[in-house]
């Protein structure tokens, strides 16, 4: 899932997305990307009771990787020998 929380999200998105990550949970990967804050989820959702669910699977074996501010396209865009080697 890519840049969740850029769009205006249906009043369903809190439990749909806890589904979603229910049934992959230990049986795939998956890889998501928000330039949202994590604290910020259940306000975002709609639900914390169910944000607070979906982060608990989707952290449990998780590798949390934080780009910062900055975009990291841009980053890479200005800077290329930072994507070589």
């Amino acid at each position: 899932m890519d840049d969740l929380g850029m769009r205006k999200l249906p009043a369903t998105a809190a439990e749909d997305l806890l589904e979603l990550i229910m049934r992959r949970y230990e049986r795939a990967s998956t890889l998501l990307s928000s330039n949202r804050p994590v604290e910020d989820w259940g306000k975002l959702l709609g639900d914390v009771a169910a944000v607070s669910a979906t982060l608990d699977r989707l952290l449990h074996h998780a590798h949390v990787l934080r780009c910062g501010p900055k975009s990291w396209r841009t980053r890479h865009t200005l800077h290329p020998e930072a994507t070589a080697g």
